[in-house]
């Protein structure tokens, strides 16, 4: 029996109405052609919404209608709120003419797989390969309530999630050779990289639709030039820089397309008709091809900028790029990162002789130059996305996620509201680092060391878990607010909640100190000089006098006499 699975026509993309019905999983034509009438798209895992939108949904829309070759044409793209008849023609016209090339189980032209991919032994893997979340190999959750032996099945709509992340996110280390891979030995290729999104932290727009999401991850500019074409567009074997065989490269995408669509991995799914339907059971996963670094037309992506030294103008010499993707780290909220987001492309904040710098992503560049047409109260969304990568790179240690609504007018470097924001992240560290230090007092005044930065966990980031909440109130309070004199009262109202939250965990800290404490314990600090006493009323005196420089309205509103006296 043959099976078939068209991404084009069958159901596989779960979407919510805008209406508030249900999520439903829909075709990609639907999915494309009535993008205005469904919300966010619902995934499984949040790496998976930037592989289906850059290996899918994205470059189908840039191959058929080109992209908007201004910030002008972007607008009067954005205007019309859906496609136009004309628009919504020419990509049900693209679909149509390439409807085999998004069939999952084709026999010749599988989407985003090589037909009759093999080893020379015959081999193939469970389907929980490719499966970020499955027990697989030295990849297994602490919690994990399977093993890599037990008989693992996708739907055709859970393998087409899978598939394309795997191309986007896949770990690095040694992967299956493939019959055909002349760089194959002993059955094996090695020194394969993460996959393409592996490298960064990827930074998405969301809009109040999918047609707005998409057209805000568009970036304007030419159209694509010949060369530059999706990965089911390049399937002829002929062709030097084709995916559809077991031969790889190592080069730089040709352009938007291409990158948006990289073949990381040479893969073939194994499916077979069950009761159910046909499910995917077996995989093969092979060496795909490789980017020697992530190119600056990277359009999801926030930068930093290498310093300008000495060191830095020798690795420039030698064709490193002055910049790299800047990666998210885990456990740290977006907004702590206001000051990377915040770095307009057109002013980007400049790298010293030792320091590095940062560059926002394009398309958060694009949108700020948008700020006055989208206006001020555009609910704008950025959704962020990183995998932390362990032993190698070769397991997955965490996937992060985060979303943070960012007023656009923080996009602006004049901004008020632009400088309010980054103050506020400032704060916000600052008050950890000032809960961090008494800390580290109170425990001298008891005679212990001070909690490593690197180790265990320190009481500065149960301020930053406690203040998250209030910065994400924030940023949505301040949405659309232009008058300085709103932007210091929202401020104010931050910095007397911040003063409270600061408290809190610092009173913890003095309350589980022994009475011991008290009597304090004096640190050598060299000949000559009088030696350190560590007492914990100089600590708290220390921290209460830190936390009223950092938070300067609040205290200067406690000293006033309407103040609360807090």
């Amino acid at each position: 029996m043959t099976l078939g699975f068209s991404l084009t026509d069958d159901p596989w993309l779960l979407l919510p109405s805008t209406t508030g019905e249900p999520a439903q999983e829909r075709p990609l034509r639907t999915a494309l052609l009535d993008a205005h009438e469904f919300g966010d798209l619902a995934v499984e895992i949040p790496t998976q919404k930037p592989a289906v939108l850059r290996q899918v949904l994205l470059p189908v829309i840039v191959a058929a209608l080109g992209r908007p070759a201004d910030e002008r044409e972007w607008m009067a793209w954005h205007a019309q709120g859906r496609w136009s008849p004309e628009q919504r023609r020419r990509l049900d016209a693209y679909l149509d003419a390439h409807r085999e090339a998004f069939d999952l189980f084709d026999p010749v032209q599988p989407f985003g797989q090589i037909a009759g991919l093999s080893t020379a032994k015959g081999e193939t893997k469970n389907a929980s390969l490719i499966v970020a979340t499955a027990a697989t190999g030295n990849n297994v959750p602490l919690f994990a309530s399977r093993t890599e032996g037990d008989p693992f099945a996708l739907t055709p709509a859970q393998a087409a999630h899978w598939l394309v992340h795997t191309q986007c996110w896949d770990t690095a280390a040694i992967k299956t050779g493939a019959v055909g891979d002349p760089q194959a030995k002993a059955g094996k290729t090695t020194g394969n990289p993460t996959g393409p999104l592996g490298q960064m932290g990827v930074t998405l727009l969301a809009g109040r639709t999918l047609f707005e999401t998409l057209l805000l991850n568009i970036p304007v500019g030419a159209p694509p030039t010949s060369n530059d074409r999706p990965q089911w567009e390049r399937r002829d074997a002929a062709d030097p820089r084709s995916a559809g065989t077991p031969q790889w490269q190592t080069r730089t995408p040709e352009g938007l397309l291409e990158l948006w669509t990289w073949q990381s991995r040479r893969i073939r799914l194994f499916a077979e008709q069950t009761d159910q339907g046909p499910r995917v059971t077996r995989v093969l996963v092979a060496a795909g091809d490789r980017m020697p670094h992530t190119p600056e037309t990277e359009p999801h992506t926030m930068w930093r900028l290498e310093p300008t030294g000495a060191r830095a103008q020798a690795k420039d010499k030698r064709g490193t790029s002055p910049r790299r993707p800047l990666r998210l780290q885990p456990g740290k909220a977006a907004w702590r990162g206001l000051d990377a987001l915040l770095a307009p492309e057109r002013q980007a904040r400049d790298a010293g002789e030792k320091t590095s710098g940062f560059a926002t992503s394009k398309l958060l560049d694009q949108a700020g130059a948008l700020m006055f047409e989208l206006g001020e109260n555009y609910p704008l969304r950025v959704e962020l996305s990183g995998i932390a990568y362990g032993n190698q790179s070769a397991v997955i240690d965490d996937v992060m996620f985060d979303d943070l609504p960012l007023p656009l007018a923080a996009l602006d470097t004049g901004s008020d509201l632009r400088a309010a924001l980054l103050e506020v992240a400032e704060q916000a560290e600052q008050l950890a680092t000032a809960v961090n230090h008494l800390s580290a007092d109170l425990r001298r005044a008891l005679g212990s060391e001070p909690i490593p930065w690197d180790k265990g966990q320190r009481p500065g980031e149960l301020v930053l878990h406690a203040l998250d909440p209030l910065v994400r109130r924030l940023l949505a309070g301040m949405r659309g607010l232009q008058d300085l004199e709103r932007i210091e009262a929202g401020q104010l109202a931050w910095e007397q909640l911040a003063w409270r939250r600061g408290w809190e965990i610092a009173d913890r800290l003095l309350q589980a100190v022994p009475v011991a404490a008290y009597a304090g314990r004096s640190t050598p600090q060299g000949e000559g000089k009088p030696d350190r006493i560590h007492r914990v009323p100089l600590a708290e005196a220390s921290f209460l006098r830190r936390r009223a420089e950092i938070l300067h309205r609040a205290d200067a509103a406690r000293r006033s006499p309407r103040g609360d006296g807090q």
